[in-house]
């Protein structure tokens, strides 16, 4: 039984782990990639002791390779002048 429920948002992006994170009641961190995301796994595992969580996220956020950080960046447009 998963130790809690956890919804993407609440979790951080990791750019040493390359993982999203979130704290374990044992000191560490639970992570889980964006590629175990994008396989539709659901299960951030803490690498210390025996808790997990269970990740509550959309799948299409993930399936196509982009992901919550990218859509929330503003895109780069260029300025065309028009004579």
């Amino acid at each position: 039984m998963s130790y809690d429920d956890v919804e993407i948002e609440d979790m951080e992006w990791n750019e040493e782990l390359q993982a999203y994170t979130y704290p374990c009641p044992c000191g560490d961190l639970f992570q889980i990639t964006k590629e175990e995301l994008r396989l539709g796994e659901e299960i951030a595992r803490c690498p210390s002791c025996s808790l997990f969580i269970t990740v509550v996220y959309n799948l299409e956020d993930f399936a196509d390779g982009s992901d919550r950080n990218r859509r929330l960046q503003p895109s780069k447009q260029q300025t065309v002048a028009v004579a």
